[in-house]
């Protein structure tokens, strides 16, 4: 099973607390890779947060035809960070060459457009990206994204923080939402591409599970819009379900959970609102998920929600002490970072709950 971490804060946070959830929860997980998305950035990053952010892990080759496609389309870069990479001997992961983190101006056509449009040109650019590097061997982009900075990579979670100077206390790469997952796609081919967390057009989604209507989901989204691309893994289809109930469909969020695991037709003809519903599960049965899911994800404006299989066969657990809030698939991920905390306000999600904690840290619980 993957085992998931994730982290909101008023205070910005170092990834480490992210690589010692999941070290207390290695019992859990094989070892195979590490990935996390950082939002609300913070640090080296806090003077850029309007600029788009480029995450890409390349070949030589790959990061010349990603520099020249940007040029080509007017990106001028306004800020490179560089990790503080340590080459250590005997690090078990499968390094890239290069990996990039950069900030850019919007083209000069683009720069006074409303984000709607500028946003449609990161996602353009950010397949584009992908497409021609694709071609060549050349690298993976993970995201084109204002004040959101990806990482995903193959082999030992620990020698992979190594390398990246995760281990830390005191790090320039700090953000207020960090989202983390520590095992690679073992049931397909391993790609990078098929790690979560994955990130849409500021929506992001990690899961715990499997979906075994992955088929369906895929053959009905696959058309629905151009960031729909790829299925690596069959967890994606929950974000893109996600992103087209808000983003296409402009639904309120409590139909996610309406859409992916309705209600037995039953429970939905005895509610007040059973036309709403029986006509969102009639229009959307095929993005029914199927099989143990936890599901968690974050909104563009920073919110972290939370749902479940309709028949719970996933652990997760949310606790919170003071400026921090956060979920794990285990509890002792939890002990883990905020041991100071009463165990007992710890809350374990039911099958028919949506979870939301707001930029407040409030915890919203809604029940389907």
């Amino acid at each position: 099973m993957c085992r998931l971490a994730a982290l909101k804060s008023t205070q910005p946070l170092s990834p480490v607390l992210a690589l010692r959830m999941m070290q207390a929860m290695q019992k859990g997980h094989d070892n195979s890779g590490f990935a996390m998305v950082m939002q609300d950035l913070e640090g080296a990053f806090a003077d850029f947060k309007k600029y788009p952010l480029l995450s890409m892990a390349c070949t030589s080759q790959g990061l010349e035809a990603a520099e020249e496609i940007l040029e080509t389309l007017g990106f001028t870069l306004k800020f490179d960070w560089q990790p503080d990479t340590v080459s250590a001997a005997g690090l078990d992961f499968r390094k890239m060459p290069h990996y990039v983190f950069r900030n850019y101006r919007y083209p000069e056509a683009f720069q006074q457009k409303p984000f709607s449009e500028q946003k449609a040109l990161l996602v353009q650019t950010r397949l584009h990206l992908r497409q021609a590097l694709a071609a060549i061997d050349g690298g993976f982009v993970y995201s084109f994204w204002p004040d959101v900075l990806t990482l995903k990579e193959i082999g030992n979670p620990s020698d992979i923080g190594t390398y990246f100077d995760l281990w830390k206390e005191e790090s320039r790469l700090t953000a207020r939402v960090i989202s983390a997952q520590c095992r690679q796609n073992t049931n397909y081919k391993i790609v990078r591409y098929a790690a979560h967390p994955f990130f849409l057009e500021g929506y992001t989604l990690m899961a715990n599970g499997e979906n075994t209507n992955y088929q369906r989901n895929k053959e009905f989204q696959q058309n629905l819009h151009p960031g729909y691309l790829g299925f690596e893994s069959d967890s994606q289809c929950f974000l893109y379900t996600l992103h087209y109930i808000r983003e296409k469909l402009a639904w309120p969020l409590k139909y996610y959970k309406h859409v992916i695991t309705p209600l037995p037709f039953e429970e939905m003809r005895a509610r007040p609102d059973a036309d709403i519903l029986l006509r969102v599960r009639q229009a959307c049965s095929h993005l029914e998920i199927n099989g143990p899911n936890t599901i968690i994800f974050v909104l563009p404006a920073g919110e972290m929600g939370l749902v479940t299989d309709a028949k719970k066969l996933r652990p997760v657990v949310i606790g919170r002490h003071e400026e921090k809030v956060i979920t794990a698939s285990e509890v002792c991920g939890v002990d883990m970072v905020i041991p100071q905390r009463d165990p007992a306000s710890d809350i374990y999600p039911s099958e028919r709950e949506m979870l939301l904690i707001n930029n407040q840290l409030e915890i919203e619980q809604w029940i389907q």
